[in-house]
Protein backbone atom coordinates (compact mmCIF):
# COMPACT_ATOMS: atom_id res chain seq x y z
CA UNK A 1 0.00 0.00 0.00
CA UNK A 2 1.01 3.41 -0.65
CA UNK A 3 -0.14 5.17 2.60
CA UNK A 4 1.04 2.01 4.83
CA UNK A 5 3.38 4.50 7.10
CA UNK A 6 1.03 6.95 7.86
CA UNK A 7 -0.52 5.09 10.99
CA UNK A 8 2.52 4.65 11.90
CA UNK A 9 3.94 7.53 11.82
CA UNK A 10 1.39 9.18 13.93
CA UNK A 11 1.25 6.23 16.64
CA UNK A 12 4.78 5.27 17.26
CA UNK A 13 6.88 7.23 14.97
CA UNK A 14 10.53 6.31 15.94
CA UNK A 15 9.58 2.79 15.31
CA UNK A 16 7.77 3.50 12.05
CA UNK A 17 11.09 5.38 10.74
CA UNK A 18 13.15 2.17 12.31
CA UNK A 19 10.76 -0.07 9.73
CA UNK A 20 10.71 2.87 7.00
CA UNK A 21 14.86 2.55 6.85
CA UNK A 22 15.23 -0.85 6.76
CA UNK A 23 12.85 -1.80 4.08
CA UNK A 24 14.16 1.68 1.75
CA UNK A 25 11.44 1.42 -1.14
CA UNK A 26 11.95 2.52 -4.71
CA UNK A 27 12.02 5.90 -5.31
CA UNK A 28 8.65 5.42 -7.52
CA UNK A 29 7.08 4.27 -4.18
CA UNK A 30 8.30 7.65 -2.55
CA UNK A 31 7.09 9.63 -5.57
CA UNK A 32 3.38 7.75 -5.46
CA UNK A 33 3.32 8.66 -1.48
CA UNK A 34 3.43 12.32 -2.34
CA UNK A 35 1.28 12.54 -5.50
CA UNK A 36 -1.45 10.78 -3.82
CA UNK A 37 -1.26 12.72 -0.17
CA UNK A 38 -0.71 16.19 -2.32
CA UNK A 39 -3.88 15.63 -4.06
CA UNK A 40 -5.71 16.26 -0.28
CA UNK A 41 -5.31 20.19 0.20
CA UNK A 42 -5.34 20.55 -3.66
CA UNK A 43 -9.19 18.82 -4.00
CA UNK A 44 -10.35 20.26 -0.07
CA UNK A 45 -8.83 23.66 -1.14
CA UNK A 46 -10.70 23.51 -4.74
CA UNK A 47 -13.74 22.41 -3.49
CA UNK A 48 -14.26 25.10 -0.49
CA UNK A 49 -13.39 28.01 -2.71
CA UNK A 50 -15.11 27.12 -5.59
CA UNK A 51 -18.44 25.43 -3.66
CA UNK A 52 -18.72 26.38 0.26
CA UNK A 53 -16.52 30.08 0.28
CA UNK A 54 -13.97 30.93 2.80
CA UNK A 55 -14.88 33.00 5.71
CA UNK A 56 -12.97 35.76 7.01
CA UNK A 57 -14.22 37.52 9.73
CA UNK A 58 -18.28 38.27 10.62
CA UNK A 59 -18.72 38.67 6.36
CA UNK A 60 -20.21 36.81 3.37
CA UNK A 61 -18.14 33.93 2.39
CA UNK A 62 -15.58 34.37 -0.46
CA UNK A 63 -16.05 32.43 -3.33
CA UNK A 64 -13.51 31.93 -6.34
CA UNK A 65 -14.62 31.44 -9.90
CA UNK A 66 -14.32 27.76 -10.67
CA UNK A 67 -11.95 28.16 -13.52
CA UNK A 68 -9.83 30.37 -10.99
CA UNK A 69 -10.05 27.88 -7.84
CA UNK A 70 -9.14 25.30 -10.29
CA UNK A 71 -6.59 27.25 -11.63
CA UNK A 72 -5.01 27.15 -8.15
CA UNK A 73 -5.68 24.21 -7.08
CA UNK A 74 -3.31 22.66 -9.48
CA UNK A 75 -0.50 25.42 -8.97
CA UNK A 76 -0.98 24.81 -5.72
CA UNK A 77 -0.86 20.65 -6.20
CA UNK A 78 2.88 20.85 -8.36
CA UNK A 79 3.86 23.53 -5.72
CA UNK A 80 3.75 21.29 -3.08
CA UNK A 81 5.14 18.44 -4.94
CA UNK A 82 8.27 20.79 -5.77
CA UNK A 83 8.35 22.04 -2.23
CA UNK A 84 8.57 18.42 -1.04
CA UNK A 85 11.78 17.16 -3.49
CA UNK A 86 13.22 20.95 -2.57
CA UNK A 87 13.44 19.72 0.39
CA UNK A 88 14.58 16.17 -0.29
CA UNK A 89 17.53 17.97 -1.94
CA UNK A 90 18.32 20.31 0.89
CA UNK A 91 18.31 17.11 2.88
CA UNK A 92 20.88 15.43 0.48
CA UNK A 93 22.94 18.03 -0.01
CA UNK A 94 23.56 19.04 3.50
CA UNK A 95 23.97 15.28 4.62
CA UNK A 96 27.86 15.59 3.98
CA UNK A 97 28.30 18.07 6.88
CA UNK A 98 27.08 15.68 8.93
CA UNK A 99 28.74 12.72 8.00
CA UNK A 100 26.26 10.91 6.60
CA UNK A 101 25.40 9.47 2.62
CA UNK A 102 22.27 8.72 2.36
CA UNK A 103 21.25 8.22 -1.84
CA UNK A 104 18.43 10.65 -3.09
CA UNK A 105 15.88 8.08 -2.57
CA UNK A 106 16.24 8.24 1.29
CA UNK A 107 16.22 12.18 1.01
CA UNK A 108 13.00 12.23 -0.57
CA UNK A 109 11.74 9.34 1.92
CA UNK A 110 12.80 11.51 4.74
CA UNK A 111 10.96 14.73 3.18
CA UNK A 112 7.82 13.05 2.07
CA UNK A 113 7.16 11.82 5.25
CA UNK A 114 8.04 14.56 7.35
CA UNK A 115 5.50 16.72 4.94
CA UNK A 116 3.10 14.27 4.93
CA UNK A 117 0.94 15.90 8.21
CA UNK A 118 1.20 19.27 6.54
CA UNK A 119 -0.43 17.69 3.53
CA UNK A 120 -2.89 15.73 5.19
CA UNK A 121 -4.24 18.83 7.58
CA UNK A 122 -5.90 20.28 4.37
CA UNK A 123 -8.52 18.05 4.88
CA UNK A 124 -9.93 20.93 7.30
CA UNK A 125 -10.05 23.40 4.31
CA UNK A 126 -13.39 21.70 3.96
CA UNK A 127 -14.68 23.61 6.71
CA UNK A 128 -13.17 26.54 5.11
CA UNK A 129 -12.99 28.98 8.35
CA UNK A 130 -9.68 30.80 8.59
CA UNK A 131 -8.69 30.75 11.71
CA UNK A 132 -9.51 27.27 12.35
CA UNK A 133 -7.60 26.44 9.25
CA UNK A 134 -4.47 28.99 10.42
CA UNK A 135 -4.90 26.55 13.89
CA UNK A 136 -4.66 23.02 11.89
CA UNK A 137 -1.76 24.09 9.67
CA UNK A 138 -0.01 25.03 13.01
CA UNK A 139 -0.14 21.91 14.86
CA UNK A 140 0.36 20.04 11.55
CA UNK A 141 3.64 21.52 11.37
CA UNK A 142 4.83 21.35 14.70
CA UNK A 143 3.97 17.63 14.51
CA UNK A 144 6.16 17.65 10.73
CA UNK A 145 8.84 19.45 12.24
CA UNK A 146 8.60 16.33 15.45
CA UNK A 147 8.87 14.26 12.70
CA UNK A 148 11.73 15.50 10.76
CA UNK A 149 13.95 15.92 14.44
CA UNK A 150 13.06 11.78 15.54
CA UNK A 151 13.60 10.70 11.81
CA UNK A 152 16.61 12.23 10.74
CA UNK A 153 18.95 10.46 13.41
CA UNK A 154 17.65 7.37 11.78
CA UNK A 155 17.06 7.33 8.79
CA UNK A 156 20.76 9.53 8.05
CA UNK A 157 21.94 6.72 10.51
CA UNK A 158 24.17 9.94 12.45
CA UNK A 159 24.09 10.06 16.59
CA UNK A 160 20.95 11.89 17.66
CA UNK A 161 23.21 14.82 18.56
CA UNK A 162 24.06 15.22 15.31
CA UNK A 163 20.62 14.47 13.94
CA UNK A 164 19.80 17.80 16.34
CA UNK A 165 21.53 20.13 14.40
CA UNK A 166 21.07 18.55 10.98
CA UNK A 167 17.31 18.83 12.06
CA UNK A 168 17.16 22.21 13.23
CA UNK A 169 19.58 23.59 9.79
CA UNK A 170 16.89 21.87 7.83
CA UNK A 171 14.28 23.49 9.81
CA UNK A 172 15.88 26.99 9.04
CA UNK A 173 16.35 26.60 5.55
CA UNK A 174 13.05 25.19 4.91
CA UNK A 175 11.42 28.23 6.14
CA UNK A 176 13.41 30.32 4.29
CA UNK A 177 12.25 28.27 1.17
CA UNK A 178 8.35 28.80 2.46
CA UNK A 179 9.42 32.75 2.79
CA UNK A 180 10.72 32.41 -0.65
CA UNK A 181 7.54 30.28 -2.20
CA UNK A 182 5.12 33.19 -0.41
CA UNK A 183 6.99 36.05 -1.87
CA UNK A 184 6.92 34.04 -5.38
CA UNK A 185 3.41 33.92 -4.75
CA UNK A 186 2.40 37.55 -4.39
CA UNK A 187 4.50 38.85 -7.46
CA UNK A 188 2.44 36.73 -9.68
CA UNK A 189 -0.56 37.41 -8.10
CA UNK A 190 0.42 41.24 -8.64
CA UNK A 191 1.10 40.85 -11.99
CA UNK A 192 -2.15 39.64 -12.69
CA UNK A 193 -2.19 35.73 -12.23
CA UNK A 194 -4.52 36.17 -8.84
CA UNK A 195 -7.75 35.03 -7.92
CA UNK A 196 -10.92 35.88 -9.29
CA UNK A 197 -13.31 36.20 -6.88
CA UNK A 198 -17.50 35.80 -7.68
CA UNK A 199 -19.77 38.92 -7.47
Amino acid sequence: MILNHIWGLYAHPKEEWQTIEKRHESLMYSLAHILTVALIPSICGYYSAAHIGWSIGAGDPIKLTQTSAGVMAVAMYFALIAGVFALAYLIHWMAKTFDSSPNFTQSLELAAYTATPLLMVGVVALIPILWLMVLAVMVAMCYSVYLLYSGVPIMMNIPEEKGFIYSSSVVTCGLVMLVAMMATTVILWSMGLGPQYMA
